[in-house]
């Protein structure tokens, strides 16, 4: 096999891994179904992952990769005011809402909820991958706390995993109902209430922020 096309197909059964345990759930998703959605045979799947295991620990991280891409280069992320990233970042992630269910939810937390007293692998896998994103957005909180709420009782940490809290839950509601509606609700709340916590910009903080 050549290494071009090699790497190509283990692509694809990352890829298909990850689009089909979100639609379907890790337990549900046979070695099949994967090779089906990724347009390889079983012999590809097997010489690039001993089990179905390996294959979706490999997709968790490369989900991580992934989300770390797509966060790090939105728009939000340049702005100068880190209240202003926060805010940006539940903005940017209402807009995904908008697409199909399969397409916004988390293929971490859809993981972790069937297989965290069964696979130990994989969910120390998903765990790393979640709390390496919160750690991302614990950043930008710790400063926009020191900048806006620096007496306050709350921790940046406390309040990174909290706002991936609501986001996962709204994505359990989003799969129940068959709709984003209830997710769009729930994270148009988060912004109000991380608004409360680092109150509105005084004009002295805008000027500071300015570029």
């Amino acid at each position: 096999m050549k290494p071009k096309n090699s790497t190509a197909k283990r692509t694809k059964l990352l890829d298909a891994a990850r689009d089909v345990i979100r639609a379907k759930g890790y337990s549900a998703t046979t070695v099949d179904d994967i090779c089906a959605a990724a347009g390889v045979t079983k012999g590809s799947f097997f010489y690039h992952f001993a089990t179905k295991e390996q294959l979706g620990i490999a997709a968790i991280e490369q989900f991580g990769v992934m989300a770390s891409t797509i966060f790090g280069s939105a728009p939000y992320s340049t702005k100068p005011d880190p209240r202003e990233r926060v805010l940006g970042y539940v903005d940017f992630r209402a807009s995904m809402l908008h697409r199909e269910i399969v397409q916004f939810t988390c293929l971490l937390g859809t993981t972790v909820q069937e297989v965290y007293a069964t696979h130990p692998d994989l969910r120390a896998a998903c765990d790393q991958g979640m709390s390496a994103h919160v750690a991302e957005l614990v950043r930008d909180i710790a400063a926009a706390k020191q900048q806006y709420a620096p007496d306050a009782p709350w921790s940046a940490q406390s309040v990174g995993y909290f706002m991936q809290a609501v986001l996962q839950g709204s994505f359990i509601f989003a799969k129940a109902k068959q709709s984003p509606e209830v997710a769009i609700e729930c994270l148009a709340h988060l912004r109000r209430y991380l608004e409360t916590l680092f109150g509105q910009p005084s004009n002295d903080n805008r000027k500071e922020t300015k570029p």
